[in-house]
């Protein structure tokens, strides 16, 4: 089943993408495409929709009928109210399961639709670059996800119910008038044009409001889970004030642009309102004199002024729907940015790796980041053999993330080439290569579940063997054992419960547990204190035996034991060799040693 929905989404995130690449400079167009396939089902919604809502659209005809009987008198006017009351009955008791079989095809296609486009956002964000991510917020991001579809189902309902319902209310008030009297449907149809000169007044406006007001929402998401993240260092130093202040201006801002957008909405609610009573008064008096004249019969003033209001109801229901449609239509050019960006990575057709060795091959390799003149990479050139340990040091920006990031095909070589096995990385299937290599960060990654659930995360039919061997390589037995509920213990959000060292151990485990042919390790034992650190660093020795590693460290001890440590600075490699070779060297290595040896 889940595979299912994931195809699915799947199916639907291309639909969109396609969608939205076609007609990305029109709103209309990309919504009308979320819902290809589907049409049929909101035509039996909008056929039963007709017939729910029959009572109050020939309720006027109805009532004017009885009182045009009541004035002839004798059995043709007796007649007349037997023959209108049953029929409006009648009406009223198809009423409520119309209602039920409208509703239910109405809200099935607009909800299904709504998580098919929440899903193929979902599936977009797995596939879009790691840069990409960097780049855009991730509040920014929920925002489009939750706010923007839950604004897209709600035009949906207007457009493609209300809209079409109102039409057909239209239609069938209208083909009724002009069946009874022509003068008067003359009459009706000049509401049109005044309706079409008020939208036109207002559209603009409406719409720059909105799109204000959405991409101001947007930036609200991000501060506030930024926010929540500075929590503990905005309490550590005592500035929950100056935090209060500083989202205080973002929440005002934001009232302010969302009370323009309502102060525009509400003026634009209230010229047409008035607009539309003083024809309705015209049309009371217009109907009254026809009366008068003998042109009409006297009940069907009740007719005409009864479906006047429903005609003005109508012209009204569409102005109102004006913001809703405006801030609807703004939502999908907000979800197409994501769906519609093409700054994916591609693996279709790309040569898939059934093993790994874990030989590699830097070819003059060049990197720089977007917007950046400056190259993090420039010109490296080095060859690692499979089991080798290969240790990265410098200072801050010299190279050594960006170079992680490349081994791991976040990101791929501007200049050069980078060989994996002899194969450029650039015709690898990537997801075929890293089922083979495991990544342990320097800020350990946890997800709200239980400590088996965050080890064996992604994996299925692990035994428990292969838990506590995990467990025990990553010296995480004895704090299992403390733990109330052991490997079934929940870890709370960012693991808020499990110390840095804890947290750190879980982050190893997951990474032993695969049993990879590749081990990068970022920092991975920053976060431990000397006694843990020794702990890991046993464990990580013997788990890097036969395997190709890359080890980044900024604690110069925990990498004696490399095969080769690479001396890196501004984008180049300076040193290379083991650690008694640089040492012996007395360059740089030997000057970053010796200073944090005297810092001890």
């Amino acid at each position: 089943m889940e595979t299912n929905k994931t195809d699915n989404y799947e199916e639907m995130g291309n639909r969109f993408a396609r969608c939205y690449q076609k007609h990305g400079g029109n709103s209309i167009l990309v919504l009308l495409g979320f819902y290809k396939g589907q049409y049929h089902r909101f035509l039996i919604s909008t056929f039963f929709f007709v017939i729910k809502h029959s009572p109050s659209l020939f309720t006027s005809l109805l009532i004017a009928n009885v009182i045009n009987g009541v004035l002839k008198g004798g059995e043709a006017g007796r007649r007349a109210i037997l023959l209108n009351v049953g029929i409006w009955l009648f009406l009223l008791a198809i009423h409520l399961p119309a209602n039920w079989v409208y509703s239910m095809y109405k809200n099935r296609v607009i909800r299904r639709t709504e998580a098919g486009l929440r899903g193929a956002l979902v599936k977009k964000l797995q596939e879009l670059s790691i840069p990409y991510h960097t780049e855009m917020q991730s509040g920014r991001l929920q925002s489009k996800i939750i706010r923007d579809v839950e604004a897209v189902e709600t035009l949906s309902e207007q457009l493609f119910v209300n809209l079409m319902n109102i039409s057909i209310s239209l239609l069938i008030t209208l083909s009724i008038t002009a069946v009874k009297n022509r003068i008067i449907l003359l009459f009706f149809v000049l509401v049109a044009p005044v309706a079409s000169v008020t939208v036109i007044a207002f559209r603009s406006r409406i719409r720059g409001e909105n799109r204000a007001f959405r991409r101001e929402m947007e930036e609200t998401s991000a501060r506030v889970m930024e926010m929540v993240e500075l929590v503990p260092v905005t309490r550590a130093h005592a500035l929950e004030k100056t935090e209060i202040e500083r989202i205080r201006v973002q929440l005002d801002e934001t009232a302010e642009k969302g009370y323009r957008l309502d102060m525009i909405q509400s003026h634009f609610g209230a010229v047409s309102w008035c607009v539309f009573q003083m024809f309705q008064a015209f049309c009371l008096a217009f109907s009254g004199y026809m009366a008068l004249r003998g042109m009409i019969q006297v009940g069907d003033i009740t007719f005409y002024q009864n479906s006047f209001t429903q005609v003005v109801n109508q012209f009204t229901g569409v102005i109102n729907l004006l913001p809703i449609l405006t801030k609807g239509l703004e939502s999908i050019s907000s979800i197409g940015e994501v769906l519609g960006s093409d700054d994916v990575e591609r693996n279709e057709g790309k040569q898939e790796i059934d093993r790994l060795e874990g030989n590699y091959s830097f070819k003059n390799v060049k990197f720089a980041y977007r917007d950046s003149e400056e190259s993090v990479l420039d010109g490296i050139n080095l060859d690692v053999k499979a089991g080798e340990t290969i240790a990265l040091v410098g200072e801050s920006g010299s190279g050594k993330t960006t170079m992680l990031n490349l081994l791991i095909g976040f990101i791929a070589p501007l200049d050069g080439r980078l060989f994996i096995d002899g194969r450029d990385i650039n015709d690898i299937n990537l997801r075929s290569y890293r089922r083979f290599i495991s990544v342990v960060p320097q800020t350990p990654i946890l997800f709200t579940g239980t400590i088996r659930d965050n080890i064996t995360y992604g994996m299925e039919h692990v035994t428990d063997e292969e838990v506590m061997k995990a467990v025990e390589a990553a010296n995480l037995k004895s704090v299992i054992a403390r733990l109330p509920k052991g490997l079934d213990t929940m870890i709370e959000e960012h693991g808020a419960n499990l110390s840095g060292g804890q947290r750190q151990r879980i982050s190893i485990a997951r990474a032993i547990i695969r049993d990879p042919k590749v081990i990068i390790l970022d920092e991975a034992t920053s976060a431990l204190d000397t006694i843990s650190e020794k702990e890991i660093q046993d464990a990580l020795d013997g788990l890097i035996k036969g395997r190709t590693t890359f080890i980044v460290a900024h604690r110069l001890s925990t990498v004696r034991d490399a095969d080769r440590i690479l001396v890196l600075d501004k984008g180049k490699i300076r040193e290379e060799g083991s650690y008694r070779e640089l040492m012996d060297l007395k360059g740089e290595f030997y000057e970053m040693e010796r200073l944090q040896m005297a810092l001890r």
